[in-house]
């Protein structure tokens, strides 16, 4: 029997009750997955990473990451629909920047984990 499998045959409705009054609603939770289906994406992931570090326009991010400013443009469009990001206009350039501190939080929150498992600390090169 595999260990996600209960051996119990008595639905616990008072447990039950208790988390399914606590649970988000439906449509919260779809947002939220919608959300970390964006960070799925390594190139967006690397985006945001950068935009901690400093405001950046598209030429500067297709330059960091080696790539097309069409790749760059495409991936810019998924975080800002997402509001992950926010453009800043000057001139005819535009810039880019975190939507909010909670994009950090939650990236930051990503990597302890990771580096938890990996015996390392989050910054070290």
């Amino acid at each position: 029997m595999g260990e996600d499998r209960c051996d119990c045959n008595t639905v616990h409705f008072g447990i039950v009750a208790e988390v399914r009054r606590k649970m988000p609603l439906e449509e919260q939770l779809y947002d939220l997955a919608e959300l970390f289906k964006v960070f799925g994406d390594t190139t967006r992931v690397k985006i945001l990473s950068a935009l901690f570090e400093s405001e950046l326009c598209v030429c500067d991010i297709a330059d960091l990451l080696g790539m097309t400013q069409s790749a760059i443009s495409h991936q810019l469009r998924v975080l800002r629909q997402a509001r992950l990001v926010k453009p800043r206009k000057e001139g005819k350039v535009v810039f880019y920047s975190l939507d909010d501190e909670h994009i950090k939080n939650i990236f930051d929150q990503g990597m302890e984990h990771i580096l938890e498992r990996q015996g390392g600390e989050y910054g070290e090169a």
